[in-house]
């Protein structure tokens, strides 16, 4: 016991390193100690439990030392970016060489690895991985049925639009236009623009006047017939008027009785057109010969005030009026540079506002009207009118018989190299009954 208490008293001093194989020599020694039982006396005893922990402390101290030297010297059981722990040196080992010592001495911690994060979305088990209910607003059903509302009347106008084109077949119409009119394209698809237009719907604010002018032979009266005949095949007999002037009122002094009859007259019609939902045409020839009382009567019946039933209707009113205007026009403005040009635009376009002006100084009536002006006709279309006569008359149509025909008519002198006449396709009818 008193070499056990000097070896501790000597360790506890720190006069020297001791190696490993003392240490478990004095393990050996207490264990044999601790056999043998316990000590005779009080104070041996307390120097005994003394030791004893002294040697437990040190013991744990040296094991602690030897976890830290493992660390350090990246044993299989180090951490990967541990802190690196430093503590003072109290023991020495011999096993220990010089490049250990180098090696420890130039080792630094490692530096401590960034982990990137992975982004990843974590969801719970499937069987409970449903969306949030969304909840419905009333508003958005509201809006729902709106646009359902709004589709459906969009819809119903268009096929509306559709059903009024096809009840007056314009396409037809057009192609009658085409095939027996000559030389008026440019009134032709003007008047059929115009119609498409009205006639699209059957609610209007004001009704459709029409006011088509030209020399005379241009067409005018044979064009109001193709429209009167037309409309009476798809609106009926009782919706069509044909209104000759100088047949209707040749007098004047009759004037004042033929304007109130007119008037009670077209009144009847559009009344009888509202019951069939229908738009009757009304077609007045020689417009230039009817008196301010026949046409104070008219412009009444097609101002914006009238009923609504006055506002569907469509007039149409043939005349010369401006005749000496169109003709001036078409002679000085037409010459071989623009005759091939003029085929793909209407050359009285540019005479429209001028004609316009004219026209409303003689009477307020054209101020509610669309204006068309009608051309001359040039030798081509006389020749055109010469066999369509001939055809609808029974005869054979031999072109040379046709050229000696057409060039019996008076023309004017060649402007541009184009040949226009004078009277039109006027004489044509009574040239081809004296065949």
């Amino acid at each position: 016991m008193s070499d056990m208490g000097s070896s501790s008293s000597a360790s506890h001093t720190g006069e020297g390193e001791e190696s490993e194989e003392s240490w478990g020599e004095e393990d050996e020694e207490m264990k044999m100690e601790d056999r043998q039982g316990p000590a005779p006396s009080l104070s041996s005893l307390s120097s005994t439990v003394r030791a004893v922990i002294r040697i437990k402390q040190k013991y744990q101290a040296l094991r602690k030392r030897r976890q830290e030297m493992a660390l350090v010297l990246g044993g299989h059981g180090d951490l990967a970016g541990a802190p690196c722990r430093t503590s003072p040196k109290i023991f020495t080992f011999d096993a220990m060489t010089a490049s250990s010592h180098s090696s420890l001495s130039s080792s630094a911690c490692p530096p401590r690895k960034k982990r990137k994060r992975k982004r990843r979305v974590l969801y719970p088990n499937r069987r409970r991985r449903r969306a949030p209910k969304r909840e419905h607003s009333p508003a958005e059903c509201c809006l729902y049925l709106l646009s359902a509302i709004v589709f459906l009347q969009v819809y119903n106008a268009i096929e509306n639009l559709d059903d009024h084109v096809l009840r007056y077949d314009l396409e037809g119409l057009e192609k009658t236009l085409r095939r027996e009119v000559f030389g008026q394209q440019g009134a032709v698809e003007g008047l059929l623009s115009h119609l498409k237009d009205y006639l699209s719907t059957y609610v209007h604010n004001k009704p459709l006047v029409l006011s088509l002018h030209g020399p005379v032979g241009v067409g005018k009266s044979h064009l109001g017939r193709l429209l009167a005949g037309h409309f009476r095949q798809v609106v009926g007999e009782s919706l069509v008027l044909q209104y000759y002037v100088l047949h209707r009122c040749p007098q004047e002094a009759r004037a004042p009785q033929c304007a109130r009859d007119l008037r009670a007259l077209i009144s009847a019609m559009v009344e009888r057109a509202e019951e069939e939902e229908k738009i009757p045409l009304l077609v007045f020839d020689e417009a230039e010969h009817m008196h301010p009382d026949l046409l104070d009567a008219l412009h009444g019946l097609v101002a914006s005030k009238q009923p609504k039933h006055f506002l569907n209707a469509v007039y149409v009113f043939l005349s010369n009026l401006g005749h000496r205007d169109i003709t001036k026009h078409v002679l000085h403005n037409v010459s071989a540079a623009t005759a091939s040009a003029r085929r793909h635009d209407d050359p009285l376009r540019d005479l429209t506002p001028a004609l316009r002006g004219s026209l409303e100084k003689r009477h307020a009536l054209w101020t509610q009207a669309d204006i068309l002006p009608l051309g001359l006709l040039e030798k081509s279309h006389v020749m055109q009118c010469f066999l369509e006569e001939m055809t609808r008359e029974g005869f054979y149509p031999d072109r040379p018989h046709v050229e000696t025909l057409a060039g019996e008519v008076e023309y004017y002198p060649a402007a541009g190299g184009w040949e226009y006449s004078v009277t039109g396709c006027k004489q044509v009818v009574a040239k081809v009954n004296l065949l």
